[in-house]
């Protein structure tokens, strides 16, 4: 693993090292370059091949990475207070990330990962040089130049267009509340829209134009993730995890549940762990 006293961007060659950087507060990107790479996302099992770019917006999000024995990569960990430094000029970044909750794979076209390849290449080269004047400011500009050539392949690939600062400012904010854990405590779109000072309609209103889907589906899917993580822990409770969630009793919790995942939480358990 390539690691500096700046932890803005480090690299990674191995697996081992790859999981050492998927921590909480880091995006995580890796260009598949040859062999395959298999993970876990959000209780969805990717399988991705040459030419594949994965973006995890939370490094904790994935799970159960295995690659092949030709796996060829380049692995690389932002930190989120880093790639806010930069201050990129644009508010397509919140669509990137709500779409890249439901899927973080973009497959590349053969130009687009010669583009990528170069600019991840040259980001990393360009990190050696740590007596350079302006070195935080040099590899912030580099960095800006490839998340912005990813923000052109994703917006070329779904033909969607920019959003207004307004817009941008309020999703990032409901988002940032999911993040922050504030769905343990509440889960009624009311709560948000009245944290936001805008009504249910409108704030579901903007999910829906962004990401096609309505604001209390990114509740749930935020909720349910936490569920499935919970549940994976044989050690706990179902009592045990409907309190840490705040359900008011475990036959409330089985109901959400089951109505979401299509099994029961006690199925899922032994789906999960079954041998």
């Amino acid at each position: 693993m390539e690691q500096t006293d700046f932890d803005g961007i480090v690299f990674a060659d191995t697996l081992q090292d790859f999981n050492n950087l998927r921590y909480a507060g880091h995006i995580v990107h890796t260009l598949c370059c040859g062999g395959n790479m298999g993970f876990t996302f959000q209780d969805t099992r990717y399988n991705i091949a040459v030419g594949d770019y994965v973006i995890l917006p939370n490094g904790e999000l994935g799970s159960e990475f295995s690659i092949s024995d030709d796996f060829q990569g380049i692995l690389m960990s932002l930190s989120e207070t880093f790639v806010a430094s930069i201050a990129i000029r644009s508010n397509y970044g919140i669509i990137g990330h709500l779409s890249l909750l439901q899927n973080p794979v973009m497959k590349l076209s053969p130009h687009d990962f010669r583009i990528c390849e170069a600019a991840l290449r040259v980001l990393r080269m360009r990190m050696t040089e740590k007596g350079h004047s302006f070195y935080e400011e040099l590899l912030g500009s580099l960095l800006t130049a490839h998340i912005l050539d990813l923000y052109d392949i994703h917006a070329r690939s779904r033909n969607v267009s920019q959003l207004s600062e307004h817009t941008a400012s309020q999703l990032r904010k409901f988002i940032e509340l999911l993040y922050n854990g504030e769905y343990i405590r509440n889960r009624e779109l009311d709560f948000y829209a009245s944290l936001l000072c805008i009504t249910p309609h409108y704030l579901s209103e903007l999910c829906r134009k962004v990401s096609g889907r309505p604001a209390t589906y990114w509740i749930d899917r935020f909720t349910i993730q936490e569920i499935t993580r919970l549940l994976r822990q044989k050690e706990l409770s179902l009592t045990a995890i409907s309190e840490r969630m705040n359900f008011s009793s475990v036959s409330y919790f089985s109901r959400y549940v089951q109505k979401r995942l299509k099994i029961s939480p006690s199925e899922y358990r032994n789906c999960y762990t079954r041998d």
